[in-house]
């Protein structure tokens, strides 16, 4: 779904920091920086992400990211442990730039409150050509 200019899958779901969710068939979720973020950050030119294993928790900072514009963090849409990094990103940290919801998702997370959490993400059609005007609106006022 294209809204403003920025690609906004319908069937994710969507954090306030720009984080992406897609739920897997096996319950795990996959988790990027959606088009929003990288058409305002610019090309990502390195990512310090967390570790298999970790434990991350819904709305703290759990890893960095950097574009050519700003250093930006990396916050965590869904809490839960992480089963899988993105090893490709260390070599091209450009793919969450060239294919946002594809080759540069950054995390994989098996979540552990998943179904209370998702209720604090934009989901929806409506929802998420709320979230892009909110956006838009904010990236106006300079924050």
């Amino acid at each position: 779904m294209e809204i403003k200019g920025y690609n906004m899958p319908e069937d994710l779901y969507y954090h306030e920091e720009d984080a992406w969710v897609k739920l897997e068939s096996d319950g795990t979720v996959t988790i990027g920086m959606d088009d929003f973020y990288q058409k305002q950050a610019g090309d990502t030119t390195y990512v310090d992400l967390p570790f298999e294993g970790d434990t991350i928790t819904q709305g703290e900072t759990c890893g960095k990211i950097q574009s050519s514009k700003w250093v930006g963090k990396f916050v965590a849409p869904i809490s839960g442990e992480i089963i899988a990094v993105n090893s490709e990103l260390e070599n091209d940290c450009r793919l969450i730039n060239k294919d946002p919801y594809g080759a540069g998702w950054i995390i994989k997370v098996k979540p552990s409150n998943l179904e209370a959490e998702l209720k604090n993400l934009a989901h929806g059609p409506e929802a998420i050509k709320k979230f892009i005007d909110d956006h838009l609106a904010k990236a106006q006022k300079g924050g």
